[in-house]
C-alpha cells in the first residue's frame, strides 16, 4: 500500500506539470482509444438490433463482465512484469497513472472556453466547449456556455481525477484499468436511447456504483480549493450546497462536484438545457445564488480545481507518509 501510494502521488503531480503530451498520442493510441476500440467491437458484435431487449441486456452484462476481467488481468501483469525491476519499475507505473489521469487536459480544455469567449467572442465560446460538453452548442449564450464549462470541469474532476486515483490507491493498476474500461464504457454504451437503453444498462449502472464513492470524496477537495481561494466561508458553501443540492442532479453522481462548485463560487448551475434537440428539465442547483455565470466565475473555478487538486495530492502523499511510519 505504502509504494502504492507514493506511486500515486508521484502520478498526480507527473499529471498535473505535463498532461497528455498530443506528440506522443498522435504516434500511438492513448489507452482509453485501445479500450474505446475492443468496447466498439463488443458493442458491433453483441448489440444487433434485431435482437430482444432481454437478450441485449445480458450481452452487454456479459461482455463488460469479459472486458472488467481483461483489463484487472492486464494490470496485474503489468505490475508483476515491473516489480522485479525496483526504482525503474516502479517510475514506469508512475508514468502509466499518469496517463489515465486528467488534471492538465481537463484545465486546458475548460481554460479554452474562457480563452475563446475572450478571443472569438460568443462563437469561440460556442466552438471551445463543444468540446467537451454533449449539450447543443447553438442554444447556448455567453452565460450559459460559462456555466457548461464549469459544470464538465467539476463533474470530471470527480470522475476523471478523484475516481481513477481512489481505484488505484485500493487496487493498483488493475482497479485503475477496470475503472477506465467502465467509465469508458459508459461514455460510449451507457445512453438512454434506443441502441443502448438495454445493450448498455450493466456498463451505466456499474460505472454510477464505480463513481459513488468519488464523486462523494471529491466535495471535500473542491471545498478544500474554494477555502484555499476564497476562504473559510465558501469552503462552508460548497459542503453545504452539495448535501443540499447533490439529488437535484439527474445523476446520482454528477450532482456532488456540481452542486459544491456552484456552492463555492455563489452561481447557479444545472438547470434546463438541450442535448440533441431534446430539453432536460432539472431544478438549478444553488438556486439562490447568481443566474448569470461569467468569465470571472470560469477562471475562479480554475483556480478553484487547481487546489483541488493539490489537496488531493498532499491527502495522498500524508497517507503515504502515514503508511509508511506504521
Amino acid at each position: 500500500m505504502t509504494e502504492t501510494l507514493f506511486i500515486l502521488f508521484l502520478a498526480l503531480v507527473l499529471d498535473r506539470l505535463v498532461g497528455d503530451p498530443d506528440r506522443l498520442w498522435r504516434r500511438v493510441p492513448h489507452p482509453v482509444v485501445l479500450f474505446g476500440r475492443a468496447i466498439g467491437l463488443m458493442d458491433r458484435l453483441f448489440n444487433d438490433k434485431r435482437l430482444s431487449a432481454d437478450t441485449k441486456r445480458f450481452n452487454g452484462a456479459a461482455g463488460i463482465a469479459v472486458l472488467l476481467a481483461a483489463s484487472i488481468f492486464l494490470g496485474f501483469v503489468l505490475h508483476r512484469l515491473f516489480a522485479p525491476l525496483g526504482i525503474v519499475g516502479a517510475l514506469i507505473e508512475v508514468a502509466i497513472v499518469a496517463v489515465f489521469l486528467a488534471q492538465k487536459s481537463l484545465h486546458d480544455h475548460v481554460r479554452a472556453v474562457s480563452a475563446g469567449l475572450r478571443q472569438g467572442g460568443l462563437d469561440g465560446g460556442r466552438r471551445a466547449v463543444s468540446m467537451i460538453v454533449g449539450r447543443d452548442p447553438a442554444t447556448l449564450d455567453e452565460p450559459a456556455v460559462c456555466r457548461a464549462g464549469i459544470e464538465s470541469l467539476a463533474e470530471n474532476f470527480s470522475d476523471g481525477v478523484v475516481a481513477p486515483a481512489f481505484w488505484y490507491a485500493l487496487f493498483g493498476l488493475p482497479g485503475l484499468f477496470a475503472y477506465k474500461m467502465l467509465n469508458t464504457a459508459d461514455s460510449m454504451i451507457g445512453h438512454k436511447n434506443t441502441k443502448y437503453l438495454d445493450f448498455g444498462w450493466a456498463s451505466a449502472r456499474l460505472d454510477d456504483l464505480a463513481n459513488w464513492p468519488a464523486a462523494r470524496l471529491s466535495i471535500l477537495f473542491i471545498a478544500a480549493g474554494a477555502c484555499a481561494a476564497k476562504g473559510r466561508a465558501a469552503a462552508r458553501l460548497s459542503i453545504g450546497t452539495a448535501l443540499r443540492d447533490a439529488g437535484l442532479h439527474r445523476s446520482p453522481n454528477s450532482g456532488w462536484p456540481e452542486a459544491a462548485m456552484a456552492g463555492a463560487l455563489g452561481i447557479g448551475l444545472a438547470g434546463p438545457r438541450i442535448y440533441g434537440g431534446a430539453r432536460v428539465d432539472e431544478p438549478m442547483m444553488n438556486a439562490s445564488g447568481r443566474t448569470v455565470a461569467t468569465l470571472a466565475d470560469i477562471d475562479l473555478s480554475l483556480r478553484i480545481f487547481s487546489l483541488a487538486c493539490a489537496a488531493l495530492a498532499a491527502s495522498v502523499l500524508l497517507a503515504a507518509l502515514l503508511s509508511a511510519l506504521l
